[in-house]
Protein backbone atom coordinates (compact mmCIF):
# COMPACT_ATOMS: atom_id res chain seq x y z
CA UNK A 1 0.00 0.00 0.00
CA UNK A 2 1.07 3.51 -0.73
CA UNK A 3 -0.02 6.31 1.56
CA UNK A 4 0.49 10.01 1.08
CA UNK A 5 -1.37 11.63 3.94
CA UNK A 6 -2.30 15.27 3.52
CA UNK A 7 -2.50 16.61 7.01
CA UNK A 8 -4.58 19.73 6.60
CA UNK A 9 -6.98 21.43 4.27
CA UNK A 10 -4.52 23.95 2.86
CA UNK A 11 -4.09 23.48 -0.86
CA UNK A 12 -6.45 20.53 -0.83
CA UNK A 13 -7.49 20.82 -4.45
CA UNK A 14 -4.03 21.49 -5.76
CA UNK A 15 -2.57 18.03 -5.25
CA UNK A 16 -5.53 15.78 -6.16
CA UNK A 17 -4.40 12.68 -8.03
CA UNK A 18 -5.53 13.27 -11.59
CA UNK A 19 -6.03 9.57 -12.34
CA UNK A 20 -7.81 8.68 -9.09
CA UNK A 21 -11.26 9.06 -7.63
CA UNK A 22 -12.30 11.79 -5.25
CA UNK A 23 -14.06 10.53 -2.15
CA UNK A 24 -15.85 12.88 0.24
CA UNK A 25 -16.69 12.17 3.86
CA UNK A 26 -18.43 14.01 6.68
CA UNK A 27 -17.30 14.74 10.19
CA UNK A 28 -20.81 15.00 11.64
CA UNK A 29 -20.78 16.46 15.13
CA UNK A 30 -23.50 16.36 17.81
CA UNK A 31 -22.93 17.19 21.48
CA UNK A 32 -19.13 16.83 21.21
CA UNK A 33 -19.49 13.41 19.58
CA UNK A 34 -18.80 12.42 15.99
CA UNK A 35 -20.82 9.98 13.89
CA UNK A 36 -18.94 6.87 12.77
CA UNK A 37 -20.23 4.04 10.62
CA UNK A 38 -19.28 0.37 10.30
CA UNK A 39 -19.27 -0.99 6.77
CA UNK A 40 -21.52 -3.96 5.99
CA UNK A 41 -20.13 -7.49 5.87
CA UNK A 42 -20.84 -7.56 2.11
CA UNK A 43 -19.06 -4.25 1.36
CA UNK A 44 -15.48 -3.74 0.24
CA UNK A 45 -13.31 -3.62 3.37
CA UNK A 46 -16.02 -5.39 5.40
CA UNK A 47 -16.74 -4.31 8.97
CA UNK A 48 -14.20 -1.48 8.91
CA UNK A 49 -15.27 1.79 10.50
CA UNK A 50 -15.41 5.01 8.51
CA UNK A 51 -16.91 8.46 8.33
CA UNK A 52 -20.02 8.57 6.10
CA UNK A 53 -19.70 9.72 2.50
CA UNK A 54 -18.82 8.40 -0.93
CA UNK A 55 -17.64 9.07 -4.47
CA UNK A 56 -17.95 12.36 -6.30
CA UNK A 57 -19.83 11.62 -9.51
CA UNK A 58 -19.29 13.39 -12.84
CA UNK A 59 -20.71 16.90 -12.79
CA UNK A 60 -20.89 17.12 -9.00
CA UNK A 61 -18.94 19.39 -6.69
CA UNK A 62 -17.53 17.65 -3.61
CA UNK A 63 -20.07 19.45 -1.41
CA UNK A 64 -23.01 18.42 -3.62
CA UNK A 65 -21.77 14.83 -3.68
CA UNK A 66 -21.45 14.75 0.11
CA UNK A 67 -24.93 16.18 0.61
CA UNK A 68 -26.32 13.48 -1.76
CA UNK A 69 -24.39 10.67 -0.04
CA UNK A 70 -25.55 11.72 3.43
CA UNK A 71 -29.14 11.78 2.24
CA UNK A 72 -28.79 8.31 0.68
CA UNK A 73 -26.87 6.73 3.58
CA UNK A 74 -28.38 8.47 6.61
CA UNK A 75 -31.56 10.25 5.46
CA UNK A 76 -30.37 13.73 6.49
CA UNK A 77 -30.17 17.06 4.70
CA UNK A 78 -26.73 18.25 5.81
CA UNK A 79 -25.27 21.72 5.79
CA UNK A 80 -21.78 21.04 4.46
CA UNK A 81 -19.21 23.12 6.32
CA UNK A 82 -15.55 23.81 5.62
CA UNK A 83 -13.01 21.32 4.35
CA UNK A 84 -11.27 19.95 7.44
CA UNK A 85 -8.78 17.37 6.17
CA UNK A 86 -7.56 15.94 2.90
CA UNK A 87 -5.38 12.94 2.16
CA UNK A 88 -4.40 10.69 -0.71
CA UNK A 89 -4.22 6.93 -0.43
CA UNK A 90 -3.93 3.80 -2.53
CA UNK A 91 -5.13 0.43 -1.29
CA UNK A 92 -3.55 -2.68 -2.80
CA UNK A 93 -5.36 -3.58 -6.01
CA UNK A 94 -7.29 -0.30 -6.20
CA UNK A 95 -6.83 3.00 -8.02
CA UNK A 96 -5.51 5.90 -5.95
CA UNK A 97 -8.06 8.05 -4.16
CA UNK A 98 -8.18 11.56 -2.79
CA UNK A 99 -10.23 11.81 0.39
CA UNK A 100 -11.76 15.13 1.42
CA UNK A 101 -13.34 15.41 4.87
CA UNK A 102 -15.84 18.21 5.55
CA UNK A 103 -17.26 19.48 8.83
CA UNK A 104 -21.00 19.02 9.32
CA UNK A 105 -22.32 20.73 12.42
CA UNK A 106 -25.94 21.18 11.32
CA UNK A 107 -28.43 18.98 9.49
CA UNK A 108 -32.16 18.53 9.10
CA UNK A 109 -33.89 15.23 9.83
CA UNK A 110 -33.08 12.33 12.09
CA UNK A 111 -30.08 10.13 11.37
CA UNK A 112 -31.30 6.76 10.06
CA UNK A 113 -28.92 3.89 9.27
CA UNK A 114 -29.77 2.90 5.69
CA UNK A 115 -26.71 0.91 4.58
CA UNK A 116 -24.22 0.30 7.39
CA UNK A 117 -23.87 -2.63 9.76
CA UNK A 118 -24.08 -0.11 12.57
CA UNK A 119 -23.60 3.56 13.33
CA UNK A 120 -22.70 5.27 16.58
CA UNK A 121 -21.81 8.59 18.12
CA UNK A 122 -18.32 8.47 19.63
CA UNK A 123 -16.15 10.94 21.44
CA UNK A 124 -12.91 11.81 19.67
CA UNK A 125 -10.89 10.04 22.37
CA UNK A 126 -12.82 6.80 21.67
CA UNK A 127 -12.03 6.75 17.94
CA UNK A 128 -8.67 4.89 18.08
CA UNK A 129 -10.44 1.88 19.66
CA UNK A 130 -12.38 1.27 16.42
CA UNK A 131 -10.95 -0.60 13.42
CA UNK A 132 -11.02 2.27 10.90
CA UNK A 133 -10.14 2.11 7.22
CA UNK A 134 -6.40 2.62 6.77
CA UNK A 135 -6.84 5.84 4.80
CA UNK A 136 -8.79 7.34 7.74
CA UNK A 137 -6.18 6.48 10.39
CA UNK A 138 -4.19 9.76 10.32
CA UNK A 139 -7.40 11.77 10.75
CA UNK A 140 -8.61 9.48 13.55
CA UNK A 141 -5.31 10.05 15.38
CA UNK A 142 -5.52 13.81 14.88
CA UNK A 143 -9.11 13.96 16.15
CA UNK A 144 -8.20 11.90 19.21
CA UNK A 145 -5.34 14.31 20.03
CA UNK A 146 -7.19 17.53 19.17
CA UNK A 147 -10.97 17.11 19.40
CA UNK A 148 -12.99 19.38 17.13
Amino acid sequence: MVARPGGDAAGAGESDMSDGKIIVAALIWRDSRILICQRAQSAAFPLKWEFPGGKVEAGETPETALRRELSEELGIDAEIGPLSWTTQYQYDGYSPITLRFYEVRAFRGEVVNKIFRQIRWATPSELPAFDFLEADQPLVERLARNPG
